[in-house]
């Protein structure tokens, strides 16, 4: 009776360090998962922002005159976070058109692209004080009394491929006077 006492408790003991042992071990996701699980903190956003994109004086003449647009882009993972991004950029700006469905008129300059896939463009574009990227977008004919449309399109190393577009208005007012030049 005591032998079969000890060996249900010893058969107790085994089942139990047994279970706890199988809780746990972690087990490898299946193969055939959808993308949703894969890159949690990836981009799944991006956005052109809305008041630190503008027109400006890149080279810091001492004339004021602009010279280009500087673009601040923003990714944020799939929970809404700020997050970087790896893979190529391309920024195309165009007139606009006011009262139109789609926005875009004639495209003004040819297609600027930047790419964000080594250590050294991460450092030269990411402005950690605002956790987004900063392009410097240099185009001699920039009026800051014209309103612009720029589109960025963003290809990933992995995932998909991302889109922004942003009316740039004008900073100040065109002029009504013409002048002797014009």
């Amino acid at each position: 009776m005591r032998i079969r006492a000890c060996a249900g408790v010893l058969l107790l003991c085994l089942l139990l360090v047994h279970a706890g042992c199988e809780q746990s071990i972690l087990r490898p996701p299946p193969a055939q998962t959808s993308g949703d699980g894969r890159d949690l903190f990836g981009p799944a956003t991006m956005r052109l922002h809305p008041i630190f994109t503008q027109v400006k004086n890149l080279d810091g003449s001492l004339t004021g005159r602009p010279d280009g647009i500087e673009a601040v882009l923003e990714f944020d993972d799939r929970f809404g976070d700020p997050t970087k991004a790896s893979g190529a950029v391309i920024f195309e700006l165009y007139a606009i058109r006011k009262d139109f469905p789609d926005e875009r008129g004639n495209r003004l300059a040819e297609p600027w692209t930047a790419s964000l896939t080594t250590v050294d463009q991460q450092q030269a574009h990411w402005r950690r004080e605002i956790g987004s990227y900063s392009f410097l977008l240099a185009f001699d004919q920039i009026r800051d009394d014209r309103d612009y449309v720029l589109t960025t399109t963003f290809e990933p190393l992995t995932g998909k491929r991302l889109f922004a577009q942003l009316d740039i208005p004008a900073r100040v007012k065109p002029s009504t006077r013409k002048s002797n030049g014009d």
